[in-house]
């Protein structure tokens, strides 16, 4: 299953098909903005295996320069994601696809330090099975209190995030 009503917060157990669909995306995202992209990520808890999660694919699409992200607007639209601005997440392009929602676009610079911490926080959880399985028991629980409200269980997820990246900068 793939898309989360708006509004909604609930999550799925993991599958392979969320990795599937991550590089059916990556391709489409390739063919049409290509030539602006150093890199495309699959990023957040889809990305990680065996990790519960809501049932949207998140991709990190790394750009050589800000100011690109323009030119990708258009191209990115044609695929059917609907263009959120600069404003609505720091430092980034945001997109998301579908109603309801399938895929989110982050469209960083190369080395953004949000970028950067998505990468390493996935990393982490995928080398740390304690951690995820820990980081999964949080968000079930965030999820059943915050099944209507999904800026309150993102925020949440914070001390827990910020946590793992500490013990990573260490």
């Amino acid at each position: 299953m793939l898309g989360l009503p708006k509004g909604e917060v609930f999550l799925i157990p993991w599958t392979d098909d969320w990795q599937k669909e991550f590089l059916s995306e990556k391709g489409k995202i390739q063919e049409v903005i290509g030539q602006h992209i150093l890199a495309i990520h699959h990023i957040g808890s889809t990305a990680v295996k065996y990790l519960r999660a809501k049932p949207i694919i998140y991709i990190a699409v790394e750009i050589k320069a800000f100011q690109d992200g323009e030119k990708c607007v258009k191209p990115l639209e044609s695929l059917g994601y609907s263009y959120k601005g600069t404003n609505i997440l720091p430092d980034r392009y945001y997109f998301n696809k579908g109603e309801p929602r399938t895929h989110q676009i982050h469209l960083y610079q190369s080395r953004n330090k949000y970028l950067l911490e998505q990468l390493n926080f996935r990393d982490y959880l995928r080398s740390n099975k304690a951690a995820r399985i820990q980081y999964e028991q949080l968000k079930l629980e965030l999820s059943k209190i915050n099944k209507d409200n999904k800026h309150k269980y993102a925020n949440d997820k914070t001390n827990f995030v910020k946590l793992i990246l500490d013990k990573i900068k260490k």
